[in-house]
């Protein structure tokens, strides 16, 4: 048997190019890449080189968390997937991704399934986008006041006179927010800042300048291994 899908799998990356970030977020004004966005890219090359993709499901666990002051009862899953790309020839490559999302409704399974599919993808075929490199901004940490507090410098700093409105960050520390959370695998950036300041909010306004400290502290902290 041969390996044709490698070489498939390298057109299928030719084909594709960059996914661009063309979706935005009304409520936070930032731009994304959704699942449809990526699929809709990469479909047409995997059909146009006869390559499919089917998914095993490796694990699931089905929680239910309380978020924030008022303790707000929400669907938690976490799923780890394997997604096999399959060549013609039958050879394979498979790919092996971690998701998890929260959803106060029937939808945490879903989304956590549609963010593993996507992570699949955007990192199986190394799709591209057009935003700033993460390496343009350097955040140094200073030395720590206490056991658990940390000082954040450079651009995430929490200077009051730059807040935006009546949320604690400045645009530019909420775009770098955003980063951290998505490097830490999350969909929903606003389940994760309310977990880390102990209250539901819906929108970066929510957040006085004490929490944003305390947002930028936390995730600048290195994602556990």
């Amino acid at each position: 048997m041969s390996n044709q899908i490698y070489a498939l799998m390298s057109s299928v990356m030719g084909d594709v190019g960059a996914v661009r970030k063309n979706e935005k977020n009304a409520a936070q004004g930032f731009n994304f890449r959704g699942i449809d966005s990526v699929v809709n890219a990469v479909s047409p090359a995997l059909r146009k080189h006869g390559v499919i993709v089917f998914p095993s499901l490796v694990s699931c666990e089905q929680t239910t968390v309380e978020v924030g002051a008022r303790n707000t009862k929400m669907g938690h899953c976490r799923v780890v997937v394997t997604y096999t790309f399959a060549a013609p020839d039958g050879s394979t490559v498979a790919a092996t991704v971690a998701a998890e999302s929260m959803d106060s409704g029937d939808k945490a399974t879903a989304k956590a399934m549609s963010v593993a599919f996507r992570t699949a993808l955007l990192q199986t075929l190394c799709l591209p986008t057009d935003e700033v490199d993460p390496d343009h901004d350097v955040f140094e940490r200073s030395a720590p006041a206490t056991a658990v507090r940390r000082t954040v410098t450079a651009d995430t700093a929490v200077k009051p006179a730059q807040a935006t409105g009546t949320s604690g960050l400045t645009k530019t520390q909420q775009v770098w927010v955003l980063k951290q959370v998505a490097n830490r695998g999350e969909s929903d950036a606003m389940s994760v800042l309310s977990r880390i300041i102990g209250r539901p909010i819906a929108a970066f306004e929510g957040l006085n300048v004490t929490e944003a400290r305390v947002v930028l502290a936390a995730l600048s902290e290195p994602v556990p291994e």
